[in-house]
């Protein structure tokens, strides 16, 4: 059975709470209109995913330290600003259940406040000299706009293969929790070995995170998100590509006709979640993310049995096996 979060939170409790603390100081500024919207945002915060990785990676790879505060600070701002934009990218009104940043200030509004929070995470690294932890988030970033731009090119023509379908999950997902956990990793040691070691098991851990969320679209037993949100943004996802792979000429071409086409028609968009149903896309979908998983888990094991490992290996099960 998987554990709680408030389980898995159990051996860094005192800086997750210390860590609120970094984070409202960190987002504060003069500006009272900015102090208005980071106020809002941290009311509706969401579990705290990435800062987890953050500093379970640093206690798998020695002591957490104010180095580690900053780090998490780093990416939770980094994260914030890819949501924000990402709001503004696809027109989005909602996030989390509550307005997003654009539906209450606008466009210009969000996206400056998202480039406010890159600005405001970077300042952090630079003022505290930790430019190791700027190489690797910065990294991250450039991965996360690449990945974001290859799914809008590629997007026009729905002609993405499993390969580009990786691509682009390692780049816009994996690539941001590959860094929370290379630079919690960094924030306690300067060995590279451990360090490139925690990343490659972040990066497997963001693959199949991402590929859990694609299977929500088309309603797992237990779906905890509106069925075929991405086939109405014509987002090609795995379960999605494995069965037009698998399917006759005939078949391919009226789908990705709906999806083209009909894509805001409800009959339509049910009619291309019953055919990746019937076509074997969500088993075969579910067998890579377990094997994601299993590689995530080979590199884990290589570290001590402690405490943190135990729960970072809780928080794995934890995101592959989520509701929602």
């Amino acid at each position: 059975m998987v554990k709680t979060l408030e389980a898995i939170k159990a051996p860094i409790n005192a800086e997750l709470k210390e860590f609120e603390k970094h984070f409202k100081d960190a987002m504060r500024s003069p500006v009272p209109l900015l102090d208005r919207i980071t106020y809002y945002i941290v009311r509706r915060k969401g579990k705290q995913v990435r800062p987890m990785f953050v500093f379970l990676s640093a206690k798998l790879c020695g002591d957490t330290n104010p180095a580690t505060f900053n780090a998490a600070s780093f990416i939770e701002l980094l994260h914030t600003a890819s949501l924000v934009h990402d709001d503004v990218v696809d027109d989005s009104n909602e996030r989390r259940g509550f307005f997003s940043i654009n539906a209450l200030w606008k466009n210009k509004i969000a996206v400056l406040v998202g480039d406010y929070f890159l600005a405001k995470g970077m300042l952090i690294a630079v003022k505290h000299k930790q430019y190791r932890l700027l190489e690797i988030i910065s990294d991250a970033m450039q991965a996360m706009s690449e990945g974001e731009l290859l799914q809008i090119e590629k997007a026009r023509r729905l002609d993405i293969d499993e390969a580009v379908y990786y691509d682009i999950i390692r780049q816009k997902t994996a690539s941001l929790i590959a860094s929370a956990c290379a630079v919690g990793a960094a924030s306690v040691t300067e060995d590279e070995d451990l360090i490139g070691r925690m990343h490659q098991f972040g990066e497997k851990i963001g693959m199949a995170f991402q590929i859990r969320d694609d299977l929500f679209d088309f309603g797992t037993d237990d779906v905890g998100k509106p069925l075929g949100i991405d086939i109405k943004e014509k987002k090609m996802t795995l379960p999605l590509i494995y069965a037009l792979q698998n399917a006759n000429r005939r078949d391919k071409r009226r789908i990705i006709y709906n999806i083209k086409k009909y894509n805001e028609n409800p009959e339509k968009v049910r009619e291309v979640i019953d055919f990746v149903r019937a076509s074997g896309g969500l088993e075969y979908t579910k067998g890579v993310m377990y094997d994601y998983r299993d590689q995530a888990f080979e590199l884990l094991h290589q570290f001590p049995e402690t405490p943190a490992r135990q729960s970072i290996e809780e928080l794995v099960y934890f995101v592959t096996d989520r509701k929602k």
